[in-house]
């Protein structure tokens, strides 16, 4: 595989010079079996395997992340992956037969997967190895050829991505270009079969906009403000302690943490005090002990910082009451695990998606006000529901939107490759992971063919007094 590493003023060129290798293969590649698939993964899944603590070194560098989440939250969710699509990539690749209607008498049909052709990977920062090598699974054992482009902020595991990539598959089945927007635009003004994008909305509807262009299949994993609903029935210990886990891993740079609490006021103190106690027994007892905990990354740079620290502080100065936390470190760009009470609906922090290692929360009475507010928030990547009321549960699946919700606990819907991984409206368009991820990458052929026996010369031309009653005696058996 070929590692293209573009300057400003040879970019265009270099990536167009990616992109004609790949779809000068496109159609060979199409054509292979699952066992030409499968070897291709396999052969990645070895490597991943071998080279798991460079990686781990090399997230260390980009920002602090500790050892045991990346094996959580980075290796073992693309050898799931793998191990899931070796399982049962044969079963998806077969024609599916469907039924025929009487009227198709001789006729048989199925639904036939097929490669969509190119497709481009576009992946984020947080979880640079995981949220680039997923969705390549998927788009390799479809049968497409791919270009995949890892995030300039991560820049060490971007170099053991293309390092990685170039010796699992030839330069001609998967490609991978380095760089910063200018190597994005690029990629966008190339017309893809299939832009698959993880990251923010304003960049989502750019590259929701270039594959309008180019009339291709877009996937777009956004995010959101993904909300706790936590009633009066909830176990406050557990709900405590299963939010601060899902909040403070990766230092809240998730697209499906938990990003603020909605409490019923009678639980409200009880679970502010249980959330302090988890984060000490997580980070450490004191501040200085939180600082120097191995076991918390930092924000991945400057401008996330700033941001964070800002919506913190003029949450605070408007009122917000700081339960645990607050401290912060520039130099190293430390923000420590912050719990806020006494936040309101129109705090500077309810403004946009944290990002970051902030939960606020916020006491309700009745649930028509989450409710409410869920609804005029947009529909989150996530929804979060802590209830022993199954009612409540019920209400909430029933009366709001979400691209995914877990009950009882957080995040770890992610975690099954049976369900399908994927954001509605704001966060994002369309889903992947196992089969959903096949079917992703994949266009769903319609197949009919015609035997021997056939209706539809009943039907030709010239549309005589019988052809006519004929065609009326049709309609009424779907009457």
């Amino acid at each position: 595989m070929h590692v293209v590493k573009l300057a400003e003023e040879r970019m265009p060129e270099g990536v167009r010079e990616a992109f004609d290798r790949l779809q000068a293969r496109r159609w060979e590649v199409a054509r292979r079996g699952a066992k030409e698939r499968l070897a291709r993964l396999e052969k990645l899944k070895e490597l991943i395997v071998a080279r798991r603590e460079a990686l781990a070194d090399a997230l260390y560098a980009d920002f602090r992340k500790p050892r045991a989440e990346v094996e959580a939250t980075e290796v073992m969710p693309v050898l799931q992956e793998l191990v899931h699509v070796q399982k049962h990539l044969k079963g998806w690749m077969k024609p599916r037969k469907v039924t025929t209607p009487l009227m198709l008498t001789g006729t048989s049909s199925h639904v036939q997967s097929e490669a969509r052709g190119v497709v481009l990977v576009m992946a984020p920062w947080n979880y640079p190895f995981n949220l680039l090598v997923s969705p390549l699974v998927a788009a390799v054992a479809a049968g497409n050829t791919v270009l995949c482009k890892p995030s300039e902020k991560t820049p060490n595991t971007a170099r053991f991505l293309a390092e990685l990539l170039r010796d699992a598959f030839p330069s001609d089945e998967v490609a991978v270009v380095e760089g910063g927007p200018e190597v994005g635009e690029a990629l966008l003004r190339l017309p893809f079969d299939h832009f698959f994008f993880t990251g923010g909305p304003r960049v989502g509807r750019r590259v929701m906009e270039a594959a309008a262009k180019h009339l291709a299949g877009v996937t777009l994993e956004l995010g959101g403000k993904s909300p706790v609903v936590v009633d009066a029935t909830a176990d406050v210990e557990t709900t405590a302690e299963r939010v601060v886990w899902g909040k403070f891993l990766n230092a809240g740079q998730t697209c499906i943490a938990p990003d603020h609490v909605w409490v019923h006021a009678s639980k409200e103190e009880a679970l502010l005090a249980a959330m302090k106690s988890a984060l000490e027994r997580f980070y450490g007892k004191s501040e200085e002990a939180r600082r120097a905990c191995q076991d918390f990354c930092r924000l991945v740079d400057d401008g996330a910082f700033k941001r964070v620290r800002g919506l913190m502080d003029r949450t605070v100065t408007a009122g917000a009451r700081v339960v645990m936390g607050g401290g912060v470190d520039a130099e190293t760009r430390y923000i420590a695990p912050t719990v806020l009470a006494d936040v309101m609906p129109d705090a500077p922090i309810m403004e946009e998606e944290i990002f970051g290692p902030v939960l606020p929360v916020l006491r309700y009475e009745s649930l028509d006000d989450v409710v409410a507010h869920v609804r005029a928030g947009g529909k989150p990547l996530a929804l979060y529901v802590f209830s022993q009321d199954e009612a409540t549960v019920e209400r909430l699946l029933r009366e709001t939107s979400a691209g995914g919700t877990c009950i009882n606990t957080v995040v770890l819907h992610n975690a099954n490759p049976n369900l399908p991984f994927g954001g509605v409206g704001q966060s994002g368009v369309g889903a992947y992971h196992g089969e959903t991820g096949f079917r992703t990458f994949s266009h769903e052929r319609a197949v009919l063919r015609q035997g021997r026996t056939s209706l539809a010369h009943l039907f030709f031309p010239p549309y005589t007094g019988k052809a006519q009653k004929l065609a009326r005696l049709a309609s009424r058996l779907f009457e």
